[in-house]
């Protein structure tokens, strides 16, 4: 197989249909729009299969008709994309989309609001379906043509994406990555922050692969009862009205706590976990594993490389009940140790509910649509933006609050249109 470099696009070639003699694989076109089959044969070896067969093509009547069973098709040119299951992860919103189905989007990608970075770019060729068609008898189609052939772009800020295949990057699709992924080298930060629309396989054991995935649902399933549990448990201990601070270092300046103190010290935990999540997120997450480090890029992929690589793979956007629970166990050793038994467990209790609050908005800022101007709606532009273009800022989840306080925020953009 031969390695590509990690800036070229993948793109599901177009195929002729499967034809007698022929050993075929279905290769769908992203998952959307119309399945072709090509040969095994010019799959596997590009390099002495004959020239590829024309893409797929649409006159504008079958691009129509699409539209009005409810797809979502654009064209950039005379491309045209199937964006139907990408509608509601949008960060602009479900109708942002919507409002320009069947419509040229080129100068959209340039803006304004913003500038679409180049991983936007690439993410949209991964819905390529075929080229628009013109009947030659047909002069109203031929005008939508012609108007999409001159479409003008700046050669000099257009990124040029080479079609290729998917068995032509850089690990092997058809098996699992984790062990591959060691050794991509100096190539791996680049590949990684490189997104697709594909899911993942890590392991080969279907064992471990399944304990690698994990339902939204589980979290709040696992973690809120416990929530529960230990709130009510340490709120008796606390109406006790014996409970002090510092009391292990001086009688003379240690400090009450009364039961009316919950809810400060609650809270209190819910602003711990938003700091810790930062922290986590920046420096354990985003860590650079060292290109000679095989080991170091696997466990960098595995934590949270493979989340940045395919960031709409519904099971893994939460964490695994089992790594989670070592996560959580640490930090409750740890407040154990410092603080007496009640206030720990109370704060504890209160960033095990920061840490549920987290994982459901991580996955609803992927998978939600949220009303514009809101909170929610802001907060999944700042993520995907992060995810798409820059990496190493926009580090909050929950809250900007700690990338304005350590200077981590996306910076604004301001992009006039292009001409």
């Amino acid at each position: 197989m031969r390695a590509r470099h990690a800036n070229e696009q993948v793109r599901w070639r177009p195929a002729r249909c499967g034809g007698p003699g022929s050993r075929d694989v279905r290769v769908a076109l992203g998952g959307r729009g119309a399945d072709c089959w090509a040969p095994r044969s010019e799959l596997r070896s590009p390099a002495m299969a004959p020239a590829p067969p024309p893409a797929a093509s649409f006159s504008p009547a079958e691009v129509q008709r699409r539209l009005a069973a409810g797809a979502c098709w654009v064209r950039r040119g005379a491309s045209l994309y199937d964006l139907t299951g990408f509608v509601r992860h949008h960060p602009g919103g479900e109708q942002l989309l919507r409002a320009r189905a069947g419509q040229d989007i080129s100068a959209d990608l340039d803006g304004p609001p913003h500038r679409h970075s180049d991983n936007a770019r690439r993410w949209l060729e991964q819905y390529y379906v075929g080229e628009l068609r013109v009947d030659p008898q047909d002069p109203t189609e031929n005008g939508a043509v012609a108007s999409a052939d001159t479409q003008k772009t700046d050669p000099a800020m257009e990124p040029q994406f080479k079609v290729v295949d998917w068995d032509k990057d850089l690990v092997d699709w058809q098996k699992p990555l984790l062990w591959q992924v060691g050794h991509l080298g100096e190539k791996y930060d680049e590949w990684v922050h490189q997104p697709v629309a594909r899911p993942i396989r890590l392991f080969h054991s279907d064992l471990i692969e399944a304990f690698s995935k994990t339902v939204w649902y589980s979290v709040p399933i696992i973690w809120v009862p416990l929530v529960l549990y230990l709130s009510w448990s340490y709120y008796r201990t606390l109406s006790q009205d014996n409970i002090r601070l510092f009391a292990s270092f001086t009688t003379d300046y240690s400090v009450a706590v009364p039961k009316s103190m919950f809810a400060g010290l609650f809270v209190l935990g819910m602003l711990f976990w938003t700091l810790v999540e930062y922290l986590i997120h920046r420096f354990l997450f985003h860590m650079k594993p060292p290109s000679d480090s095989h080991y170091l890029i696997m466990l960098h992929f595995v934590m949270h490389g493979q989340h940045h690589k395919a960031p709409f793979d519904g099971s893994r956007l939460v964490f695994p009940p089992v790594p989670a629970s070592l996560v959580i166990a640490f930090f409750y050793v740890f407040l154990r140790l410092i603080l007496p038994e009640a206030v720990a467990g109370i704060i504890f209790a209160g960033g095990l509910l920061g840490y549920v609050l987290y994982d459901m908005t991580h996955y609803y800022l992927h998978f939600g649509s949220p009303h514009k101007g809101s909170y929610l709606y802001n907060m999944k532009a700042h993520h995907v933006k992060h995810h798409f273009e820059y990496q190493k800022s926009g580090f909050g989840i929950s809250t900007k609050l700690w990338d304005y306080f350590f200077h981590t925020l996306i910076p604004e953009e301001s992009h006039p249109k292009m001409q």
